[in-house]
């Protein structure tokens, strides 16, 4: 009696977990890379990961991504990649073929994306990077058939940011001294590369440059230098840690210039947090036109999910890439990754971001390039096809 007993409850305990395992069968399996640990651990930690909550969250609420008329819901296989390229292709590699991932989501940073270009290539995976700005995007979309970008070129962002001192000076604010110092990893040093020549061909006079590894934990010598060279602009091609240390040693060193720009992580909404008041008139990267409906309603619905604010600049592009994928998969019904690929090649896409379509796999028409903290929000204030761009302000010290 016993044992029929135990035999009962045994197979149907057997075939609940069978049947919870058919049910995870039938999920989609989003398979996710990034840094949690090392240098652009921070970065991430704001930019990427959030988004990736948001989105899953949202669309397991509505019942899951619809494919081929069958609602699927969403369960997601994260790693961290240790901000090390080789991580992250194996972290990719392990995805595909041992965790059967039925979506790999771009990595984070412009050097992890450009490192594990090659693999996703290989598995044939889009990947719709929201996080990398370079100028090699029509060497790598040539190269790569699944690789989107989202942020542009570096030669945009590079010479806007001194067109904008350019305006500045032809106005009579800022004097002809410029201090560039840049962060020596992929991002930085394309940056700088674009940069210093643009400055020069501007007129303005480089009085000091100097590159440091990522990772620099005291960037205080570096300031002590710029304050010595007596420049009017500051502009700094850094990504978060760099951009938080900079500031701050700015501020250290009373820096007296009326135009101060830092790179990724000036949108951050720590990055006001973290200085108050001295953030005001603080110029960056990127931007966003802070009074569109879209990009307000997307951005109390992140922070209702996350508990905090999207950054002021490629949040919204990473939320507008799992916008992109989640139209593709559903319109065309399927988790074939070549015929979602071709999709978002043929396509326009309305996003939290606005309109977006692939030019050879670029958005190249229109992105932020320049913003600024003005009243407590990072403004776009330079673009290049989006509207709701803002007048410049002067840096008027750090008080």
């Amino acid at each position: 009696m016993k044992r029929r007993t135990f035999f009962k409850v045994t197979t149907t305990l057997a075939a609940t977990l069978m049947a919870g395992a058919a049910f995870a069968q039938d999920n989609i399996i989003v398979g996710a890379v990034a840094p949690k640990t090392g240098p652009l651990a921070g970065g991430a930690a704001v930019t990427h990961w959030p988004n990736i909550k948001l989105w899953v969250d949202e669309v397991n609420a509505r019942g899951g991504l619809n494919v081929g008329g069958e609602q699927r819901m969403l369960e997601v296989i994260e790693y961290d990649d240790q901000t090390n390229p080789a991580e992250t292709i194996k972290a990719v590699q392990r995805l595909a073929t041992q965790d059967n991932a039925d979506i790999i989501l771009a990595p984070y940073s412009t050097g992890l994306n450009i490192a594990a270009a090659p693999i996703f290539d290989r598995l044939g995976f889009p990947q719709i990077t929201s996080s990398a700005a370079t100028d090699q995007i029509g060497e790598l979309s040539g190269q790569f058939n699944d690789m989107f970008f989202l942020l542009g070129r570096s030669t945009d962002l590079a010479e806007d940011a001194v067109e904008v001192l350019s305006d500045l000076r032809e106005a009579g604010e800022i004097g002809n001294r410029v201090a560039m110092v840049n962060v020596a990893d992929a991002f930085g040093i394309e940056l700088m590369a674009v940069a210093k020549p643009a400055v020069e061909a501007a007129g303005f006079e480089l009085v000091y440059e100097t590159s440091y590894p990522l990772g620099t934990q005291d960037l205080s010598p570096i300031m002590k230098a710029v304050k010595g060279a007596d420049p009017d602009a500051f502009v700094a091609w850094s990504y978060p840690p760099d951009t938080f240390g900079l500031t701050e040693q700015a501020m250290i060193e009373e820096l007296d210039v009326k135009a101060f720009y830092t790179a990724v992580a000036t949108a951050f909404p720590a990055f006001a947090g973290r200085f108050g008041a001295a953030a005001e008139g603080v110029m960056g990267i990127g931007g966003v036109n802070t009074a569109s409906p879209e990009f307000m309603d997307y951005a109390a619905r992140h922070e209702a999910a996350t508990g905090a604010k999207p950054d002021y600049w490629a949040s919204g592009m990473m939320y507008a890439s799992l916008q992109i994928l989640e139209e593709a998969i559903e319109t065309t019904g399927t988790l074939d990754m070549a015929e979602v690929t071709q999709f978002i090649k043929d396509n326009a896409f309305e996003t939290v971001m606005g309109t977006i379509d692939f030019d050879d796999q670029n958005s190249n028409t229109a992105y932020w390039t320049v913003g600024q903290w003005q009243g407590g929000e990072f403004k776009g204030i330079k673009e290049t096809g989006r509207d709701g761009a803002v007048e410049p302000i002067l840096k008027t010290g750090w008080e």
